[in-house]
């Protein structure tokens, strides 16, 4: 195994677990509308209502920053990297 494996190995996991972690983080915002328009629950204040979005917007734009880390990580991992080892190796011979 070669260290370029291990070290993008290493960001992969690293990035999934923060991507979860974030996930969990993010509040469901689906269910309180829902049980909110059944039950014929009162809305909130605008301020009771826009209370979390910039935390919600953040976490939101740093699961997609990492997302989108985590597959250029696994592109480079799986298809460029061999691709220029390879090159490489048969133009040392």
């Amino acid at each position: 195994m070669e260290i370029y494996e291990i070290i993008c190995g290493a960001v992969v996991l690293l990035l999934a677990l923060l991507i979860i972690v974030l996930c969990l983080m993010q509040d469901n915002k689906g269910q309180d509308s829902m049980t909110s328009a059944l039950g014929g629950g009162f809305n909130e204040s605008f301020y009771g209502q826009n209370e979390g979005n910039t935390r919600e917007a953040a976490l939101a734009k740093l699961t997609r920053i990492l997302g989108i880390l985590a597959f250029v990580v696994i592109f480079c991992m799986n298809i460029v990297v061999p691709y220029v080892m390879t090159f490489f190796e048969s133009t040392a011979e």
